[in-house]
């Protein structure tokens, strides 16, 4: 199992537009942050959580031209900005993106992306499978088994059928996700974002949670045996929908994850390598006993 991040910023990004602060102008690639965004790899299986404005921008960074599925922790832009981007994904590999997210968060994408799901389909508009999910487990399977998908000119997509004809793709293309069958055990961990209910993802040993400013008390349950766990932090200061650096520690030693990784940082903080420096004085004094770093774009991690 590996994870890795293919971005750790906030919603701003790092740099920002315009700073010249020391975090801004810094030359160590661990300091640029595109918006927050991390890729699950597993038994065979390529699983995406979030999909925000620089999505076209991480996957060609990291070389990745197949997603068996995105699972969406909310709906904000900087989770959900790159959606339509997903277009070349439909392309090249001919299957519509498997996308697993709440109702509310659908509802969400059916207000912001309304060609998406136009009947008929606005030609080129990225074709969707969007799956319901809940605070249950479900399963993501491979995204290989499905109808294949055509592109025909001045239409859109199609599915091929096995008679070799192109049926047009259905209109409401939306399911309850699957909780059976072969396929990544996924546990979806409800936390909340100011006043917002949002899920974090855990996979085996690894859980990705960003974006939380609380987590109920009855999810720690879910948390417990980690290597590693992703916390997001924005700030020294207290914040009304994310975690306070002060916060994240807290959360991280009562995890007790081996590892913990911070992300969704801003420019507040210092340049990545004083910040690890920081981190170490900070978890020594409080006699934190998981390992707490910053994540940084690129950051590879197994379990």
């Amino acid at each position: 199992m590996k994870l890795t991040f293919l971005g750790t910023g906030t919603s701003l990004g790092v740099p920002i537009v315009g700073c010249d602060c020391p975090v801004c102008r810094s030359g160590d690639i661990r300091d640029r942050r595109y918006r927050s965004s991390a890729l699950f790899e597993t038994d065979g299986l390529k699983i995406l959580v979030d999909c925000g404005p620089d999505f076209r921008s991480q996957m060609l960074r990291a070389g990745i031209g197949h997603l068996d599925a995105i699972l969406l922790t909310h709906n904000h832009k900087d989770h959900t900005g790159g959606l339509d981007d997903v277009r070349s994904l439909n392309y090249i590999d001919r299957r519509a993106a498997e996308i697993y997210c709440e109702n509310n968060v659908l509802e969400s994408l059916k207000r912001e992306y309304p060609y998406a799901f136009d009947v008929p389909r606005y030609p080129g508009a990225p074709e969707w499978h969007l799956h319901i999910i809940t605070e249950a487990p479900f399963m993501v399977h491979p995204n290989s088994e499905d109808k294949e998908l055509v592109w025909v000119h001045n239409v859109g997509y199609g599915y091929r059928m096995p008679d070799g004809s192109v049926q047009p793709c259905p209109a409401d293309n939306v399911e309850k996700a699957s909780d059976s069958g072969n396929g990544v055990k996924v546990i979806p961990v409800r936390g909340i974002h100011g006043k917002m209910p949002i899920l974090g993802y855990r996979i085996g040993d690894i859980a990705y949670l960003t974006d939380f400013s609380s987590i109920p008390e009855e999810e720690y349950g879910k948390l417990q045996g980690l290597e590693h766990v992703s916390l997001n932090t924005v700030s020294y200061n207290p914040h009304h929908s994310h975690f306070s650096l002060d916060q994240a520690l807290q959360i991280a030693d009562r995890i007790g994850a081996e590892h913990t990784w911070l992300t969704h940082l801003s420019h507040t903080f210092p340049v990545h390598e004083e910040f690890c420096k920081e981190l170490r004085r900070l978890c020594g004094e409080r006699n934190i006993h998981s390992d707490v770093q910053p994540a940084y774009d690129g950051l590879e991690i197994e379990a």
